[in-house]
Formats: structure tokens, C-alpha cells, sequence
């Protein structure tokens, strides 16, 4: 049997934070190491258990789930910590800010638990966890803020058909869409989506979206 999933739950709300400990806790292949209620204690914690999954809510005190994402899993950091960032839709901004934070994906709070623990495993694999409309709406309402100024387009050490996976895979298509879209199969599109990763040096999918807009391969 492998060993549990280790979760680390930070949410300032006790009724909220318990409800997930009680959830995520009940499942044979999850370990909850720990649990705390501001962003600060997240990143202590997280430097001292070492957890494989810190689920972190938004707004907290102290310090908010936006900076602790970026001091466990941003840019730089030299052991990373996947975060799964807890939200709501009326939040877009702080999902937005947390994913180029270095947050490996993000759920709505109203998630069933069934969806929250598919996540949780979806994280630890080392999987970005996205909706794809969801993300498209969120990347493509702050493009303009993250594409640099226009000058000169940058060489990228693609393939064309690398970048035109890249672009499909920021537009917001899944694997299987990318793959019907190209008539090829979805074995090709992942081995695709792991050389253009490999190529720019991006963790996963997220980082993918944010550096092709960012890159101005997408409006």
C-alpha cells in the first residue's frame, strides 16, 4: 500500500476548516498533518511537516493565501509545495493572483467532497487542476495586465506544432478537445504538453496558460 496523501488545511472560518479536516481526513489514502487559520502559520507549518498538498484558503490575516502560495510554491522557491487554492466565483481577482502565485489549481468552495478529494489526488500527482472555461475567463480578463509591452516576439524553442498545442491548451481546451481539434491522439497531445513544459521550464498546465498570454500567443 503506498503512503497517504499528506494535506495540510488552512482556512481562517474553524466551522469551514473543520468541515475539510473531517472530509479529507476520513479517506484511507489521505493524511491530515495539520491545520491552522492564517497564511503565516500555513507557510511555518508547511516548512516543518512537509506536507505533499496544502488546501489554502484566500483571505485570511495575517498574511493572505495569495502571498503564502507565493512563499510555498512560487517562482524561485527552492522546495515547492503544491498548493490547491480554495475560492469562490466572486473572487475571480484573488484566483487569478494565486494561480501566477504558484498555485497548482483551484476549487470553489461550494465543491462537493467528492470533487475537493479528486483534487487533492489530482494536485499530488503533480496534475494542475483546472476548469478550462473557468480559466479561460480568469487569464483572458487580465491578459492585458501581464503581456508585456509590445516589442519584437520572443523565439520560443517550440516545434509549430508545439505552439499550436500551446495555444489550444491556453485557449482552454482539454486534452481530448486539443486532440479532436489536430485529429491526433490524446497520447500525442500529453507527450506535446509535456515537451512544451519541459522546453519553458513551466511546472504544468497553469503556468502554460500564464506564459502564453503573458507571451501575447493568445488574445
Amino acid at each position: 500500500m503506498s503512503a497517504p496523501i499528506r494535506v495540510l488545511v488552512c482556512d481562517d472560518q474553524m466551522l469551514i476548516r473543520t468541515g475539510l479536516v473531517t472530509i479529507i481526513g476520513a479517506q484511507p489514502d489521505f493524511e491530515v498533518v495539520g491545520e491552522c487559520g492564517d497564511g503565516r502559520a500555513a507557510v511555518d507549518l508547511a516548512a516543518r511537516l512537509r506536507p505533499d498538498v496544502v488546501v489554502m484558503d484566500v483571505r485570511m490575516p495575517v498574511l493572505d493565501g495569495i502571498e503564502a502560495t507565493r512563499l510555498l510554491a512560487g517562482a524561485g522557491v527552492p522546495h515547492p509545495v503544491k498548493v490547491l487554492v480554495l475560492t469562490t466565483f466572486n473572487l475571480d481577482e484573488y484566483v487569478y493572483e494565486a494561480l501566477r502565485a504558484g498555485a497548482s489549481g483551484f476549487l470553489l468552495k461550494d465543491a462537493p467532497p467528492d470533487r475537493l478529494l479528486h483534487g487533492i489526488r489530482t494536485v499530488a500527482t503533480g496534475a494542475a487542476l483546472l476548469d478550462p472555461e473557468v480559466t479561460r475567463r480568469l487569464v483572458g480578463r487580465h491578459a492585458a495586465r501581464i503581456r508585456p509591452a509590445p516589442d519584437a516576439a520572443p523565439e520560443l524553442p517550440l516545434t509549430p506544432r508545439e505552439l499550436e498545442v500551446l495555444r489550444l491548451l491556453a485557449d482552454g481546451l482539454s486534452n481530448s478537445e486539443i486532440a479532436e481539434r489536430l485529429v491526433i491522439s490524446q497520447e500525442t497531445v500529453k507527450t506535446f504538453v509535456s515537451r512544451i513544459l519541459t522546453k519553458l521550464d513551466l511546472r504544468d498546465r497553469v503556468q502554460a496558460v500564464v506564459y502564453a498570454y503573458r507571451h501575447g500567443l493568445v488574445t
